[in-house]
């Protein structure tokens, strides 16, 4: 979860799918020989066209889904880091995301679809703001 600190505000970067109907956190699978933390950076990059620096891990979560491209059940574990943004352009994101905004914590619970990722908002504010 890439933020930034804007007119004292907090604001964290999340991505649009399914035209606008899904909003989440950037996220993705790990690859052969990268660490959870490679990989934070890496799909921030990539779905968000953001660079970010990595603060620490805010949480993981575990869950099952329903794969329908192969029709099986899948258990995946994500892991969530807090990244300050260091620059980028949210226009650069990849094709696997329809739409990047910044958003202000509390309209970030309010917007993201899912309520796993709604508790990494809150768990990243209440990390911030004691830093």
């Amino acid at each position: 979860m890439v933020f930034r600190k804007r007119n004292s505000l907090i604001e964290v970067a999340l991505t649009s799918r399914q035209q606008g109907q899904v909003w989440c956190l950037p996220k993705g699978l790990i690859e052969k020989g990268e660490s959870p933390e490679e990989t934070a950076l890496r799909e921030v990059r990539e779905e968000t066209g953001l660079e970010g620096r990595l603060v620490e891990k805010i949480e993981e979560i575990k869950y099952w889904y329903y794969s329908k491209w192969e029709q099986v059940r899948v258990f995946k574990i994500v892991h969530f880091y807090l990244l300050e943004f260091l620059g980028g352009d949210t226009e650069r994101h990849d094709f696997e995301v329809d739409e990047v905004r910044w958003f202000t914590l509390e309209e970030a619970k309010r917007v993201l679809s899912y309520k796993s990722e709604r508790g990494i908002v809150e768990k990243a504010g209440l990390i911030l703001k004691d830093a």
